[in-house]
């Protein structure tokens, strides 16, 4: 009967290569890859498990935590500086207490009614005012002086840029009151305009004070916004989606599953030629 044009199919059977066995294995082997690194993400809470996942990205989040540790230092410093002002601002605020009785003691001493006596007890309370003073113009801050009239560069960001804190020059501020005494009428008068001006002077050590807590505070809200958004920016790049990674989870563990029940299809192929041999 002659061939009508038609190909003939042939179904080869062989025993040593199993085609099909090979591309099953091949297809569970990057089915079973994916699962692990879908467990991996999921356990982990990170979408970058290795750099091989997204290199880009790892370096890229690296950078943006190396920074925000950088600017969690800053703002550690800031702190600390904002502390320091605050225990400078807390003695000022006793020596402008003492000042300010210093003062009444120089009015009280130039009344006419008063006797040197009576003077010599307001000094007495003066001289230990004044010793006070002289005794806060010495205290520190973890070994930095409070009150040298050093000005303080303090680290502001992740960059190492500085702010100037100014400082306080207690002893300068109240260098006139040192020598005075209000044992005598006229010597109450020179005393009570050297505390005046101490006031006054006091007075501008506080506003530079609080000059440099407003401004530090500034910078430490700064870092603080600009630390939540790059770690809202590394969150993006680093934390897994895992509603959508279960979903890959579960279709890749049905894939597994699947093509290992289809590779032990794909071995058992070449036992059909033993039925041959029979």
């Amino acid at each position: 009967m002659p061939l009508t044009g038609r190909l003939t199919e042939r179904v080869i059977m062989v025993i040593n290569t199993n085609l099909s066995a090979q591309s099953s294995a091949n297809l569970l082997m990057q089915s079973s890859s994916q699962l692990s690194k879908s467990l991996a993400r999921l356990s982990s809470g990170s979408k970058i498990t290795s750099p091989a996942d997204d290199s880009a990205g790892l370096a890229v989040s690296m950078n943006l935590v190396a920074q925000m540790g950088r600017n969690t230092a800053a703002s550690n410093n800031v702190g600390n500086a904002v502390s320091l002002n605050q225990t400078q601002d807390g003695y000022l605020q006793q020596v402008a207490n003492a000042l300010d009785r210093m003062s009444e003691l120089a009015i009280q001493s130039q009344d006419v009614t008063k006797s040197n006596s009576d003077r010599g007890l307001y000094q007495q309370e003066f001289n230990t005012l004044s010793n006070y003073i002289g005794n806060v113009a010495t205290k520190d801050f973890n070994g930095v002086s409070l009150f040298n009239g050093a000005n303080l560069a303090v680290t502001i960001d992740s960059d190492a840029n500085t702010f100037t804190m100014k400082g306080v020059d207690l002893g300068l501020t109240t260098a006139g009151l040192s020598s005075d005494t209000i044992a005598t009428t006229g010597a109450a008068t020179t005393a009570l305009t050297d505390v005046k001006a101490a006031i006054a002077a006091l007075a501008g050590d506080r506003a530079n004070i609080g000059a440099n807590i407003e401004t530090l505070t500034d910078y430490n809200a700064q870092l603080s916004t600009l630390n939540n958004n790059l770690s809202a920016a590394n969150s993006q790049i680093m934390d897994v989606d895992v509603a959508q990674e279960s979903t890959n989870y579960a279709k890749y563990n049905i894939l597994v599953q699947s093509g290992t029940a289809m590779l032990a299809q794909a071995n058992a192929m070449p036992q059909t030629v033993l039925k041959l041999l029979a």
